[in-house]
């Protein structure tokens, strides 16, 4: 998947000559562009920038891209250009509806930061367990994982991180290591699924398939219990990989069956009124969870040993312009 944030990223970077001073016009920490260009230098399979202590200079791979890459940012500039008022006289408010589970992970660390750089614009945010069925006057904004494909919504692509089966090395002791799909029938898997789905669990290794049937040991919409009940040894977990990250970096946690993937993967998203798709508040919020989610989201090597390491497309490339919810493309890696 290449997202037009890391684009931009580079962008910058190659333009400025400087990580700094990258950072610093994107309204990001550095640490954000550093790991932008990586994932987008994974993605390519190639070098885009030669970095020594004093210089950054572009490879040749990095040549060929910043024609395209500054012209996605010259359209992302005559958008913001276009729709950004010239005076504001009072602050805008902007009232953001956060799904209770992926979103409260994802949005709410990031709403303090986003204060400090748009201090004109006032945000109200409310956690829901609930999605809206159409736009009304309670919210502009609503943050989520898969939305739905509604009438006189649309929606901005956030990212789509993969899914894990990890486990604690206690429960792997006392329980012992699944080797097949099929071994996951005689464990305690937990996953985080809203209270009318059924319980099952789809994993995919090139064209082979296994659907499992779950015990319903433990049935929560919300990845944080789930998360906290795999780390305390009670099954394994189907979890998100920037909740992973830590716990498999430390050896806390291990991955199971890494070979095979769990599909679909989250579809996080910013769900908004079609009314409401040039107000320039909330495109600034939207691009800001944009340029931050990237280095939560950018993963290490987590893909199934048996997929191929091929540049994917971008899916999500098209930002800022806004899709409907339910639109489907080619998925991203």
């Amino acid at each position: 998947m290449w997202l037009a944030s890391e684009m931009a990223a580079f962008a910058h970077v190659a333009e400025l000559g400087s990580f700094t001073a990258a950072a610093r016009a994107l309204g990001v920490p550095k640490v954000a562009v550093s790991r932008a260009i990586a994932s987008l230098e994974r993605r390519l399979g190639s070098r885009l920038l030669s970095r020594t202590t004093r210089r950054v200079a572009l490879t040749p791979a990095g040549a060929l891209l910043q024609p395209h890459c500054r012209r996605l940012l010259h359209e992302v500039e005559t958008v913001r250009s276009r729709f950004t008022p010239a005076t504001t006289a009072q602050p805008v408010r902007v009232r953001v509806l956060v799904d209770a589970g992926y979103g409260r992970l994802l949005i709410t660390p990031l709403v303090p930061r986003f204060l400090e750089h748009f201090p004109s614009i006032e945000l109200q945010v409310s956690l829901t367990d609930t999605h809206p069925i159409g736009p009304d006057d309670e919210w502009d904004v609503f943050i989520c994982n898969n939305p739905e494909p509604l009438p006189r919504l649309m929606h901005t692509a956030l990212g789509s991180p993969p899914l894990l089966l990890c486990a604690t090395p206690a429960y792997l002791a006392k329980h012992g290591r699944p080797r097949s799909p099929g071994d996951l029938n005689a464990h305690t898997v937990l996953r985080a699924v809203e209270l009318y789905e059924s319980p099952a669990l789809h994993l995919q290794r090139g064209y082979e398939e296994h659907l499992i049937r779950l015990r319903p040991v433990l049935q929560v919409s919300d990845p944080a219990l789930v998360h906290s009940s795999m780390a305390a040894a009670l099954g394994i977990g189907v979890l998100p990989e920037f909740l992973c990250r830590q716990g498999l970096a430390g050896g806390k946690i291990e991955r199971i069956l890494p070979d095979w993937s769990v599909t679909p993967p989250l579809e996080l998203a910013a769900v908004y009124a079609e009314s409401n798709a040039g107000s320039a508040a909330i495109r600034q919020f939207i691009e800001f969870l944009l340029a931050n989610m990237v280095p939560i989201l950018a993963t290490s090597d987590w893909r199934p040993r048996s997929e191929p390491d091929a540049v994917r497309s971008d899916r999500f490339g098209n930002r800022p312009h806004p899709r409907r919810p339910g639109s489907r493309s080619d998925p991203g890696g």
